[in-house]
């Protein structure tokens, strides 16, 4: 067992150890990681050194983290400080949880993201002096001293505030909406930004078309969903390849956001299924009403079926502003949100401490699963995000203009991870540890990755690619979970299973990136080790 992986799970282990079980009888637990990050993050992101870049924004006032070492941010415009000296954006480092102050220069209120090839964070927008603005976080190992660079040869074409992100085939990434942006560009830059009316044809009287839910199909196009409807885009000639149906239960993005997933994919790679959940009532935003009641409807639909169509089914409870985070194990975890209200600052209430567990293989009625509740109110900008050890981290909830602490809900410095029930200690024998895997892998080719575990094998070891996507305002922009085509593992003379994997064929099915790559054993998630997918 290497280094990280013993470290991993020694982590693991100690976390257990100090967990808080709220609900004995209900499935998960939930830990307390960081009492006081010093920011409260309303976009989060995983690097593959085991980091979480927490991202905040400017114009907002202290925060309770200092910059440090005499660092000042200068801006005669800024509406709380002209001389800002605080953090606004962090590292967390998941070894010792502590927390190393980032310094961001312009202001990234509600802007987008995603995780390139090499692994950089591309962040891209926002407000004021940030709403053309691009910046590039190249993660480091804990001990190093990376920071945000904000690009000074290129710029957006478009402002962009509220738009989203998702990385293509190639590695390039388009950039989609936006407040009053109903076009698409590229990073890098292509020919400009070019026109995508269907933005324009979705907008309502509180907009509605923000924050749209862009997954890349295994096809090559783009799934697109914006307040109740969605289409399938041909980015390369600029055209809608198909509409869909209507989704029934009103609108689903920005303010009225629920959240959506594509599901994972697996066998030929042909299929995939797109789930979208929760939202708030229409005119809520408009009536600046927090009681009003959330939905709890999802669609689901096979968004490359011949004659694709929604599935309806209900979650347990109304949701809005929850985050559906991919697991290792195909399953959608639900969490964070209220279950009344619209998405606004202080514009929602009753918030919804139970997280869900969505089961895609059971059958409809059966697919969901009440879990332990947590004990802090995620409300407005909160995040959710999956870590290598298969916890999922929580952080964020700021429904306020600046950060205040005596609200009913307030400003959360404080983040938690939960455990679902595949971490649960009557698991532990279950769990594999992977021993070895290769560091690269080029698309199409056949690997080994050699593993141990407690118990004796009994059916397939799963090898799943999970990405590191970029969360906020309830949406994951780029995730996907990838099941490789595996063989059966066969034990070797060192007490290891060795499983026989292929990588995926295209960057259509899993863009190049860093992936944790996780083994799954009978619904038992290893620690993740990372893996760099290459054409």
């Amino acid at each position: 067992m290497d280094c990280l992986n013993l470290f991993l799970l020694f982590t693991f282990t100690f976390a257990c150890s100090s967990t808080i079980s709220t609900r004995a009888d209900l499935p998960g637990t939930w830990e307390l990681v960081l009492a006081d990050a010093g920011i409260s993050s309303m976009h989060t992101a995983v690097t593959r050194f085991n980091t979480v870049v927490l991202l905040d924004r400017t114009n907002i006032g202290p925060s309770r983290k200092m910059l440090g070492r005499g660092r000042c941010r200068f801006d005669r415009n800024d509406r709380a400080l002209k001389r800002d000296c605080y953090a606004h954006s962090a590292i967390l480092d998941l070894q010792t949880n502590q927390i190393r102050p980032l310094m961001i220069l312009t202001d990234t209120w509600c802007s987008s993201g995603q995780i390139l090839a090499d692994g950089t964070v591309l962040q891209t927008g926002g407000d004021l002096d940030g709403y053309k603005k691009i910046r590039k976080f190249s993660p480091c190992e804990a001990n190093g001293l990376c920071d945000w660079v904000e690009l000074d040869d290129v710029e957006l074409v478009n402002g962009r505030w509220y738009g989203t992100d998702q990385i293509l085939p190639d590695g390039s990434v388009i950039i989609l909406g936006g407040k009053g942006a109903n076009t698409v560009e590229y990073y890098p830059p292509r020919n400009g930004a070019v026109s995508f009316p269907f933005l324009a044809d979705v907008e309502d009287k509180q907009m509605d078309n923000l924050y749209p839910y862009v997954h890349l199909l295994p096809n090559g196009h783009l799934f697109i969903f914006a307040n109740d409807k969605a289409v399938m885009y041909d980015y390369e000639t600029n055209k809608i390849a198909r509409e869909y149906p209507p989704l029934d239960g009103g609108p689903r993005n920005y303010p009225s956001a629920g959240s959506s997933a594509m599901l994972a994919l697996e066998g030929d790679f042909s299929t995939a299924v797109i789930v979208v959940c929760g939202g708030a009532q229409f005119g809520a935003f408009i009536q600046r009403s927090t009681d009003t009641p959330a939905h709890g409807s999802c669609g689901r639909i096979i968004a490359t079926s011949a004659d694709p169509t929604w599935e309806m089914e209900d979650m347990p409870f109304g949701r809005i502003m929850g985050d559906m985070v991919m697991l290792p194990t195909g399953d959608v975890l639900i969490i964070n949100g209220a279950q009344a209200g619209t998405q606004g600052f202080e514009m929602a209430s009753n918030p919804c401490l139970f997280p869900v567990l969505y089961r895609p293989t059971q059958p409809a009625g059966l697919r969901f699963m009440t879990l332990n509740p947590g004990n802090i109110p995620r409300m407005y900008h909160s995040t959710a995000n999956l870590l290598p050890d298969g916890r999922v981290l929580i952080a964020g909830s700021n429904p306020h203009y600046f950060y205040k602490f005596k609200a009913e809900f307030p400003t959360e410095l404080r983040i938690e991870a939960f455990s679902p029930e595949y971490l649960s200690s009557d698991r532990t024998n279950l769990r594999p540890v992977i021993e070895e895997i290769p560091e690269t892998v080029r698309y199409g080719e056949a690997f080994d990755v050699f593993v141990t575990v407690p118990l004796p094998v009994v059916g397939i070891l799963e090898v799943n690619l999970g990405n590191a996507p970029f969360a906020t305002h309830s949406f994951q922009q780029g995730q996907r979970l990838v099941k490789l085509t595996v063989t059966p593992s066969v034990p070797d003379a060192n007490g290891r299973y060795r499983v026989g994997c292929t990588a995926p064929p295209n960057g259509a099915v899993a863009p190049p990136s860093y992936y944790m790559a996780f083994v799954v054993n009978q619904g038992v998630p290893s620690v993740a080790r990372w893996v760099h997918l290459i054409p």
